[in-house]
């Protein structure tokens, strides 16, 4: 570009004046520190102390340092297209003008905002990474000198020295090979912080709460109207304070930030049970259909497991793999309905219009046993989770029943089924000791479609 590093000269000039004037407002012209800043703010004299401080900086896109504000290890400068793509949310998927962060001396980050300075689109590092002939003419007018800052300011991307890593980073093995015994099989990892893709995040979060055009769609919203914006939710949303009242010790993007870094809420599922009732003047809900078979999950499982019964399958892996595959949903749905009723006030089942055999209370119930000594050492000498399972495999043979020639040798199957998904998920208890009894349960039943046929 023609007359470009006039124009580049032009802003760097101006880059200092205002530096010079905020540092000398106070100064009288006749003061010896104002004349030192005259001659430190020239522009070859800062240049040529600006190549030397940018020495102690690293423009990095992931730190060690919010890791832990004393280590010392090494951080990375990895831009997006440096890095495999995959369909996980990374660095990877940042855009091109993403913000690179810098750590180290914190006393001159005035270097790297002069790194920052934009022309024509393109920041002066990006040019000083392509090696940009115009803003090295507009460096200096000897040619040399201005190769030499140009060399020196494009470091300022590199680790200083080797990789490593330090006593107060963390450190992860992660197994590579498939003996977990070996000491070869393993990678030393040491995460750092993706200190770029948390700063877009942390705008990008900014920016639907707090824009203008953010308070505009939720007022929309309220007021049942339509808007061009969408709304953006982030629940339970926390905020992570790094560097304490000095966030640019951390780094600078952690200093633009006031030290605040996003963290999303990672939680695990709260049962919703605001429409879950405690099954009153019922004596079962393993009923036919009953309560639990109602459902309208369950009523799909059952009905699609009966129409491939019903096609005569060949007894083969396919048929006995895809039978378990219905069955082991049907037992979500069974260990999903457990767990709603257990949500429900302890003590539901004490109700003068509770019918519930004691066995089914005993199962969906538990809770009461806290408080009622009665029920809870009834519950305690009585094999319950035996009843419970003899149950469903009543009711799932009577739900599968109607054509199909359904006997004792189903029956075993199901309530053996019932067993193992109970001791693996603990479908009835937290209590250590009826996992175990469901353990040993029924371990030598044949599966149905080897047993002694249908009776």
């Amino acid at each position: 570009m023609s007359g470009g590093w006039q124009s580049i000269r032009e802003l760097i000039e101006a880059f200092l004046k205002e530096r010079f004037d905020t540092k000398a407002e106070k100064l009288a012209t006749d003061d010896p520190k104002y004349q030192t800043l005259v001659e430190q703010f020239q522009r070859e004299n800062w240049l040529q102390d600006a190549a030397r401080r940018v020495s102690q900086l690293q423009v990095v896109t992931h730190s060690l340092k919010p890791i832990h504000p004393d280590a010392k290890g090494s951080n990375l400068y990895a831009p997006p297209e440096s890095l495999d793509k995959h369909q996980g949310v990374g660095s990877h998927v940042l855009p091109s003008d993403f913000d690179g962060d810098v750590v180290g001396n914190a006393a001159a980050l005035d270097v790297y905002k002069f790194l920052k300075l934009e022309y024509d689109g393109k920041s002066l590092l990006e040019r000083v990474l392509e090696e940009d002939t115009e803003l090295a003419r507009a460096l200096s007018d000897n040619a040399e000198q201005s190769q030499a800052w140009m060399k020196a300011f494009a470091a300022i991307t590199e680790p200083r020295g080797e990789h490593a890593s330090h006593t107060r980073a963390k450190q992860v093995y992660w197994l590579t090979g498939e003996d977990a015994a070996d000491d070869d099989d393993f990678h030393l990892l040491a995460p750092l912080y993706a200190t770029s893709l948390a700063h877009q995040v942390f705008q990008t979060i900014n920016r639907d709460r707090f824009s203008d055009e953010a308070k505009e769609a939720r007022k929309a919203k309220r007021e049942g109207k339509l808007g061009e914006q969408e709304v953006h939710d982030y629940p339970n949303i926390a905020s992570q304070k790094m560097g304490g009242t000095k966030p640019q010790n951390i780094s600078q993007l952690n200093s633009e930030r006031g030290g605040n870094n996003y963290l999303l809420a990672s939680l695990p599922p709260r049962w919703n049970v605001r429409d879950i009732r405690p099954p009153l003047k019922v004596e079962s809900v393993l009923d036919d259909p009953g309560i639990f078979g109602w459902r309208k999950e369950v009523r799909v499982l059952v009905g699609d497991l009966k129409r491939f019964l019903e096609t005569n399958p060949n007894t083969d892996m396919h048929t006995r793999d895809l039978r378990d595959d219905y069955t082991a949903m049907i037992l979500d749905e069974l260990a999903l309905f457990t767990m709603q009723m257990h949500g429900l006030p302890p003590g539901w089942s004490a109700d003068e219009n509770c019918r519930l055999v004691i066995e089914e209370a005993f199962w969906l119930d538990p809770g009461r046993a806290q408080d009622d000594s009665e029920f809870r050492d009834a519950r305690n000498s009585t094999d319950w989770p035996d009843e419970i399972r003899r149950r469903f495999a009543n009711w799932l043979n009577k739900a599968l029943g109607g054509k199909l020639p359904l006997g004792d040798v189903e029956f075993r199957h199901w309530h053996k089924e019932l067993a193992r998904d109970a001791s693996q998920q603990r479908l009835f208890d937290s209590d250590r000791r009826w996992m175990e009894a469901l353990m040993d349960d029924l371990a030598s039943l044949d599966d149905w479609q080897e047993g002694e046929g249908n009776e």
